[in-house]
């Protein structure tokens, strides 16, 4: 029986085995290698890189990255990727907060049902619904404008938050509610003193989630912002990207250097909150 039990039993990960590291690097390689190559051949003439697609820039041009941030376009565009990844995060914290508060905290008839409704929400990708939200944004008269890219990128962003945040906030004891409430607090009283700064780290990993989300965001922009008639200069920088390597194609190094520029705003905001990131999935975890 013993020898029964033995033979069942599953197997954990040995992750001190020499193998997990190897496969850790070979995916660290691939994930660093292509932005690298684009980081570097930014910084190299079209004559260097047409010799030498690989090579090292020997000597260092930094014309590339001058001719780009002398470009009109460039600025337009990195305006407008922040006022739509600023409001879409801004947006997401502040209704997936709420949401996941009166999901984890009241016990309510359907709120398991409504939970249910937001975690189906990740299964319903952005591509199958862009005929009919093109259409209703249309009929809203928000074609063309930021709103038209913000509202719904806070919508397709919150089962996300949702399925973070409530794990997360049903793991903070309601000992503090009942303590708070024999002081004289009321619920919201108790939501924005106790429980908002308890749910930060959570509530700084679904932030950072949305604002890269939206960063990077294609189809949405190219729908409501290029297909609406908004100048170009105010397209998003995923657009505009697409844009000047339409209108500098000959110019590979340009056109590398404007990719490079456009991807680290969002770099440097996901280095900055790696470790509230970890800490908050694990809290999510846990709960």
């Amino acid at each position: 029986m013993a020898e029964l039990t033995a033979s069942v039993t599953p197997r954990r990960i040995n992750w001190s085995s020499p193998l997990i590291y190897v496969i850790a690097y070979l995916i660290v390689v691939v994930s660093v290698v292509p932005v690298l190559y684009v980081w570097l051949n930014g910084f190299r003439s079209n004559s260097d890189i047409n010799a030498n697609p690989a090579g090292w820039p020997n000597p260092w041009y930094f014309q590339n990255f001058l001719t780009v941030l002398g470009s009109d376009r460039f600025w337009g565009s990195l305006f407008s990727s922040a006022v739509v990844a600023v409001g879409t995060t801004a947006g997401v914290c502040v209704l997936g907060i709420m949401a996941a508060f009166v999901i984890a905290k009241y016990d309510f008839r359907g709120r398991q049902g409504l939970y249910t409704l937001f975690a189906a929400g990740l299964m319903f990708p952005l591509t199958v619904a862009s005929l009919p939200l093109n259409l209703l944004i249309r009929s809203l008269g928000l074609h063309g404008s930021f709103a038209g890219v913000i509202i719904p990128q806070i919508a397709f962003a919150l089962p996300t938050t949702i399925i973070i945040l409530v794990p997360f906030l049903r793991a903070i004891p309601d000992d503090l509610e009942e303590a708070a409430a024999i002081d004289g607090a009321s619920r919201v009283g108790f939501f924005w003193r106790i429980m908002l700064p308890l749910s930060m780290p959570g509530l700084i990993t679904v932030g950072v989630l949305a604002f890269i989300g939206s960063w990077n965001a294609y189809l949405l922009p190219l729908l409501i912002m290029a297909a609406g008639g908004m100048p170009q200069n105010l397209w998003t920088l995923p657009l505009g990207v697409t844009q000047f390597a339409t209108q500098y194609s000959q110019d590979t190094g340009a056109v590398l250097a404007y990719t490079s520029l456009s991807m680290l705003p969002a770099l440097l905001f996901f280095i900055a909150a790696e470790k509230r990131i970890v800490g908050g999935l694990t809290g999510a975890v846990k709960g």
